[in-house]
């Protein structure tokens, strides 16, 4: 059977995970195209329902429904769809003390910026990111589609300023501002969360409060900043350095 319509109750829902307010009611997020279909299934989360377009011939996915191209196109978010796409279960976590080093992400509001962020957060071994409340939604088709997989890899934790820093409390706060420490002069203690602030505004008066360091990455004076997502991967395997010098 293939379902033609995009009145079908199912086909709407779906639609809707495009939008914040969809997600939120369903507890669902959309996952597109086969490679990210299949390293979703690798994950520890919940893949609800598969749609493929009449015209996939790949390896078949359970829960799988089949869609006409009209169809498939309407769930997309995509400009060219990849013929699949999956309603993905959000998962659902309590805020706790990290195991290791974390990120502290204090209202990151760029999609592409917190996508790429979590992409580099999986590589380095950044396993947990605590969101405040104000940060744009990682689980959103534009993060998702730039976090390239990393989003079903790394644990994400939500909450205000003063719960997230109540959990981190004891934890050493280490934020990322022009003007402090020449990172490659820190030395990070094994333990830590690293602070990437709003793309605008910087790292919030609450946090940088409570920062036990900061530390910034030398720049030429032709060049004030940095993109958020690319000072966030710069900081991220510098502070980790010694983890990666046996590395091949």
């Amino acid at each position: 059977m293939i379902l033609t319509s995009k009145n079908n109750p199912l086909i709407k829902e779906t639609a809707t995970l495009k939008e914040k307010k969809g997600r939120r009611q369903s507890g669902l997020f959309l996952v597109e195209g086969v490679k990210m279909a299949k390293e979703c299934q690798e994950s520890d989360l919940v893949l609800d329902r598969v749609f493929v377009s009449e015209r996939y011939d790949g390896a078949p996915f359970e829960n799988a429904v089949t869609v006409s191209e009209d169809v498939l196109r309407y769930l997309s978010d995509e400009k060219t769809p990849q013929g699949v796409v999956c309603r993905v279960k959000i998962p659902k976590r309590t805020l706790c003390p990290p195991s290791g080093k974390c990120l502290l992400l204090d209202g990151v509001s760029d999609p592409k910026n917190m996508g790429a962020i979590i992409r580099t957060a999986n590589a380095a071994g950044y396993n947990e990111l605590y969101l405040t409340d104000d940060c744009t939604d990682p689980f959103s088709p534009k993060s998702v589609r730039a976090s390239m997989s990393g989003v079903f890899f790394t644990k994400l934790y939500f909450g205000t300023r003063e719960e997230i820093l109540n959990v981190l409390s004891g934890v050493p706060i280490v934020v990322a501002d022009m003007d402090g420490e020449n990172v490659f002069r820190f030395q990070a203690p094994e333990k830590f969360a690293l602070v990437i602030g709003n793309e605008g505004n910087g790292v919030s008066d609450e946090v940088a409060k409570v920062a036990k360091n900061t530390v910034r990455i030398p720049m030429q004076n032709t060049q004030e900043s940095l993109n958020a997502g690319v000072s966030a991967g710069i900081l991220m395997y510098l502070l980790s350095k010694d983890e990666f010098t046996s590395e091949n």
